[in-house]
């Protein structure tokens, strides 16, 4: 077990202050696939776990709403509770409250211990992804911080490709439970791997509601919010009725929309790891990239995606350059706040999990008011503001003064 310690300014002891924790910083990354993946799990098992417990599906979808928006009340929450808390002791033991969490869905008896059980997970996921989000510039060399931050977003382009789909296909094959029981474990063995490879974290500062709200008056931390709050919720929007759109829109055979889907992920996992190569010298460059090029997928899917091969052509690539969003933005927050990074990566995780319920309740508003095919347009046009927004922003002031200095 390592014994280092990195305080909150990011450096270590002499041996550890100048070199990557590779081994901790994959060991983050672990966390965020399973917390990823354990947010995402019942969408495949919603209809099996509906009528295991008697209940109709819209109920069992209370399995994936109240995680989400717990997690957003956590990410702010957990912070604020734990004070000066040892960041590591707070990993280990939120991977221990998930790894209880998924044992009680397991087991659950009815849809009330199921949905409290969810409530925990919920708890988990906004507290170790506030924290884990910052991590890189205290686990990394400074001239690793961008590639340490997309390894550990990695985890979430991870859970899509990997992590649902064969949870899914597990759960079709041995039972819901016993998928649930099976992601338990995982997470069991993410702890073990947390408490073997993660330093001490010191809290040099305990995050409270002052610091919290002094955030605010960064203009690149109120932009970076701003920005990902009107992506994901325009992202979500459409996303969250890709099935019916690919069918309906594209005209792609329901067999086929498991694999399409798997695609999309594999394409995210690249567009993430593509992005944090070039987030070191060109942040915001990326940002408007990755908002623009959603926004354009988006425009050609209801346009030029009406058949099943150029239906999918665009998804891959709106799964490309989604890929780079939340690494993106998490380096953002980090520019706009290198003195305080994990505050502005509570703010953040919070906004990201919030918009996916918005974006969601707008996308199925537009459905049930207009028609599938108008999806796209609304989730394009929330992105064309944030990519605006993006535009005429700047992450931080220190980027300001180095465009003054390379104009001069």
């Amino acid at each position: 077990m390592t014994t280092t310690e990195v305080g909150s300014d990011g450096m270590g002891s002499a041996q550890g202050s100048r070199r990557t924790q590779w081994g901790a910083v994959m060991a983050v990354m672990l966390g965020t696939f399973v917390l990823v993946t354990a947010e995402q799990l019942p969408i495949g098992l919603l209809t099996a776990l509906a009528g295991d417990l008697r209940v109709t599906e819209g109920v069992a979808g209370l399995s994936v709403t109240v995680p989400s928006v717990v997690a957003a009340v956590a990410a702010i929450g957990v912070p604020l509770v734990v004070g000066r808390l040892d960041r590591r002791v707070l990993l280990i033991a939120l991977m221990v409250l998930m790894t209880a969490a998924n044992a009680v869905t397991a087991v659950a008896p009815n849809i009330g211990v199921l949905v409290a059980s969810r409530v925990l997970v919920g708890i988990a996921i906004g507290g170790f992804w506030a924290v884990a989000g910052s991590l890189a510039v205290r686990l990394a060399a400074p001239e690793s911080v961008h590639r340490a931050t997309a390894v550990i977003f990695g985890g979430v382009a991870a859970a899509n490709v990997l992590g649902v789909p064969l949870a899914t296909v597990l759960g079709e094959l041995i039972g819901w439970r016993l998928s649930f029981a099976a992601l338990g474990a995982l997470a069991l063995i993410t702890m073990v791997a947390l408490i073997a490879l993660l330093p001490r974290l010191a809290a040099d500062r305990p995050v409270g509601l002052g610091v919290l709200g002094s955030q605010l008056a960064h203009r690149g931390v109120l932009a970076g919010l701003a920005i990902t709050l009107l992506a994901v919720v325009g992202h979500f929007a459409a996303f969250t009725f890709v099935s019916p759109i690919l069918q309906e829109v594209s005209g792609v055979p329901e067999r086929l929309v498991g694999p399409v889907l798997l695609a999309f992920g594999v394409a995210g996992m690249i567009g993430n790891f593509v992005a944090g190569t070039f987030l070191a010298r060109h942040l915001r460059g990326v940002v408007i990239g990755v908002l623009g090029g959603m926004t354009v997928m988006l425009v050609a899917m209801p346009t030029l995606g009406l058949t099943p091969v150029r239906g999918v052509a665009v998804l891959v690539l709106w799964g490309l350059v989604f890929g780079g969003l939340s690494v993106a933005m998490q380096t953002w927050m980090i520019s706009a706040a290198p003195d305080s990074p994990e505050p502005a990566t509570a703010l953040w995780v919070c906004i990201w999990n919030a918009a996916i319920g918005i974006g969601a309740f707008l996308g199925g508003r537009t459905v049930d008011t207009t028609a599938t095919a108008a999806v796209p347009w609304i989730g394009a046009g929330v992105l064309l503001l944030a990519a605006l927004i993006a535009t005429f922003a700047r992450p931080s002031v220190k980027s300001r003064q180095r465009q003054r200095r390379d104009a001069t």
